[in-house]
């Protein structure tokens, strides 16, 4: 990952995890998805099965964020982000969803909030999930 021309983020075998963060957000919603996240079995195992972990197959994390995920365009022809969090709101719980993967065992690195990044990506396989919190509970 480059902001202005600089590498600031990379990683190996993992995941990249582009996070938005809602105006209704809580740290319990951050925590079940930090959680969720480290223990999603989603990567193959010896028989090509999608049974091991982030923790398991000692993976790295990409954490970017990205408001723009929240971008509700069922009105008119803009994206209205109404529902995204401020700023002031969305920065710290990006950088405490990454601090929560460090503390689990994975190595996390980060974007740079607000900034144009240029992320790139290796799409290993067929896998794209969305995984949505709300009051604790992770739904997809």
């Amino acid at each position: 990952m480059k902001v202005d021309g600089a590498l600031t983020g990379s990683i190996g075998h993992g995941l990249l995890l582009l996070v938005g963060i809602e105006r209704s957000d809580t740290a319990e919603d951050i925590e079940a998805a930090a959680d969720k996240v480290a223990n999603l079995r989603v990567f193959a195992d010896s028989e090509g099965q999608m049974n091991l972990s982030l923790l398991e197959v000692g993976g790295s994390a990409l954490v970017v964020s990205q408001f723009t995920l929240l971008g509700d365009i069922r009105k008119g022809r803009r994206p209205s982000f109404t529902g995204a969090a401020s700023p002031e709101l969305a920065a710290p719980m990006v950088a405490d969803f990454a601090d929560l993967l460090r503390r689990a065992g994975i190595h996390t690195e980060m974007g740079v909030f607000g900034a144009r990044m240029e992320v790139e990506l290796v799409n290993d396989g067929p896998v794209t999930l969305v995984v949505e919190v709300r009051d604790g509970r992770v739904s997809s």
